[in-house]
């Protein structure tokens, strides 16, 4: 072959390359926006095999961390409060806590992103030394007492006082009654002796089940916006103002209690439950 058929040969091999290269742009227009399509798959590493995998995003800023414990007499229900408000589950055959846990659930408070770190600790008297280190730098504190028995609620006082010894004088604490769903007939503990303690002792109230979910969402959002309200907003604009951090006590009691989310009686069948 001599030289004007090799470079005649040549160009029309690269005339052929060329129009099969760009064949997808003189189609009809919905071939053309499929084929630019595909080419900005290509370009951009997207492929029909990983096109609808799933990519990891960032995770999103906390603005604050509060850090609340949940303390009380064995038995009482706080893993399951725990449960139902971090993960809204209910364990039938929950064990009793060693030492302590904890849990979270992210919330959104006046536009800002708070994480809730909650310690549940263990009620036994064994580990009350252990789990006392663990107030320290607690901004909440949830004191839990079983409706159905009274000597729950007799031992909050030593509860509170074991708190306020070892957490920060600013605290929110809230007195929480659990099991309000069973029947009245099995109510050991009247709402008006808990209020009666609660104003006494200058701590917020609620009285919730963790079995039905009633009124455990309310309780914490409600401590939550207290601790928001007092340590962020409060304290950030008097140590604007006089250049001091101020120690902020509560000064008075919400009593939360709604019939109808309780659901009384409605599970007496499960009256006898220790969750």
């Amino acid at each position: 072959m001599n030289r004007a058929s090799l470079l005649s040969s040549q160009n029309n091999i690269g005339s052929n390359r060329f129009s099969s290269h760009f064949l997808c742009f003189t189609d009809s227009p919905l071939t053309r926006t499929e084929s630019s399509s595909t080419m900005n798959e290509e370009m951009s590493g997207e492929t029909p095999e990983n096109k609808h995998v799933s990519r990891p995003t960032l995770p999103e800023k906390i603005d604050y961390v509060f850090k609340v414990v949940v303390i009380g007499d064995s038995a009482v229900g706080k893993t399951q409060l725990l449960s139902r408000f971090t993960q809204n589950e209910f364990c039938y055959d929950s064990k009793s806590t060693i030492g302590v846990e904890f849990q979270t659930r992210t919330i959104t408070l006046q536009g800002k992103l708070v994480k809730a770190q909650i310690w549940d600790t263990a009620g036994q008297e064994r580990y009350r030394a252990v789990t006392s280190a663990y107030y320290r730098g607690a901004l909440g504190a949830m004191v839990v007492y079983d409706i159905t028995k009274r000597v729950s609620f007799d031992h909050v006082a030593r509860w509170v006082e074991d708190l306020r010894a070892h957490a920060d004088d600013s605290a929110v604490i809230m007195l929480v009654g659990n099991k309000a769903d069973l029947a009245a007939d099995k109510r050991a503990v009247t709402t008006e002796d808990a209020v009666e303690f609660a104003e006494t002792h200058r701590l917020f109230f609620s009285e919730v089940s963790a079995l039905s979910g009633g009124n455990v969402d309310e309780a914490f959002f409600r401590l939550l916006e207290e601790i928001f309200s007092r340590v962020v907003v409060a304290r950030k604009a008097l140590e604007c103002e006089n250049g001091t951090t101020a120690k902020l006590d509560g000064s008075r009691i919400d009593v939360i209690i709604s019939g109808s989310d309780l659901e009384t009686g409605k599970t007496n069948e499960q009256a006898s439950c220790s969750c």
